[in-house]
């Protein structure tokens, strides 16, 4: 979740990919958005030069943590502000699947934003939400729409407003917690922790601190052997992406900047580094200033996938070789050279 950005306060408007029950458009019905920039070569073995990036549906406050169901086909993503979960596919377009998304209670001045914001699927069916509004880190049945609380403290003390999550084949479960959800962000009375972490949560409910040195910690993900844990830092005055390298326990062995954004950011390039989604060679998607950054598994800065607008997130659907952006308002999608991962990690 950005810090900064526009409120559009749109809801449900002019849903290119179908209202809820209508049908979708065809391929060849969906606008094509944006365009794409090369930065070293390599890049066309990613995303090809002539490949187009369809808008799928609009009219949303500001779309995050997209996640691909493959029992059923269809994308799931949050809208933060609107404490909303929508789904979508090709055969039924766009629906609200989960209203509230993540805090259910009366109206509370304290907080900035209600809903939840990043999803992971999980083998078993399951997804994994970052409930921002609730505070927590949840489990989410689909068939039943039903949360199940991991956890929502460390040493004592609430958490901020968990905002991505990602799972390793070990159970062992990593998250970043940055204040955007609250009012006033670090100056909020209900801030309880002195910090903004980046977590480990272990199958025993031992929840383990990371990272306490990132001012907003964001978007997190793993490379494809689980040993190396990515986390972006929203921050315009630091938009970089941390490496962690990490043991067989999952913790912290050593850290570096794997890259730095700070160069792009700017006005012409809406965006900070936020979600990511990292490919079966260990090619990284990032959003950041002005769109994705495609980064390869050494940090070399490949190209850039463009909507005209800052990108919260990313997540690959469809055959693995789609890979669909939440970018503020719209719903995106983009086909690939390459292929996401068949598993999570």
């Amino acid at each position: 979740m950005q810090p900064f950005r526009p409120f559009s306060g749109l809801l449900c408007a002019a849903l290119l990919g179908g209202c809820a029950g209508g049908a979708a458009m065809s391929t060849s019905e969906r606008p094509a958005i944006g365009g794409l920039t090369t930065y070293a070569p390599g890049f066309e073995a990613v995303v090809a030069s002539d490949a187009r990036i369809e808008r799928l549906a609009e009219g949303f406050t500001w779309a995050e943590g997209p996640v691909w169901i493959e029992d059923g086909g269809y994308l799931l993503f949050s809208d933060v502000p609107e404490n909303r979960i929508h789904r979508w596919s090709e055969a039924d377009g766009l629906s609200v699947f989960l209203e509230p998304s993540g805090y259910d209670g009366p109206p509370l001045d304290v907080l900035r934003e209600a809903g939840a914001n990043g999803l992971h699927a999980e083998p078993s069916g399951t997804v994994l939400l970052a409930d921002s509004g609730s505070r927590t880190l949840a489990r989410l049945d689909p068939r039943t729409k039903q949360k199940t609380v991991l956890a929502q403290a460390f040493d004592g003390r609430r958490f901020n407003s968990p905002n991505d999550v990602v799972p390793r084949r070990d159970g062992a479960i990593f998250f970043t917690d940055p204040p955007y959800g609250l009012k006033d962000l670090d100056d909020s009375p209900v801030k309880e922790l002195p910090f903004n972490g980046v977590y480990r949560l272990d199958t025993d409910g031992r929840v383990h601190l990371l990272d306490d040195g990132l001012t907003r910690p964001n978007g997190i993900a793993l490379s494809p052997d689980g040993r190396t844990l990515y986390v972006a830092n929203s921050d315009p005055e630091r938009a970089i992406w941390m490496a962690y390298a990490l043991d067989a326990e999952g913790a912290v062995s050593s850290r570096r900047v794997f890259a730095d954004a700070g160069d792009l950011v700017g006005d012409d390039a809406p965006g900070l580094p936020d979600g990511m989604a990292v490919a079966a060679d260990g090619t990284i998607f990032a959003t950041g200033p002005g769109g994705v950054l495609v980064f390869a598994p050494d940090g070399t800065r490949l190209g850039r996938i463009e909507t005209g607008g800052p990108i919260a997130n990313v997540a690959f659907g469809d055959d693995g070789r789609t890979l669909y952006l939440t970018s503020n308002s719209i719903l995106a999608r983009v086909r690939l050279q390459i292929a996401g991962p068949a598993t999570p990690r």
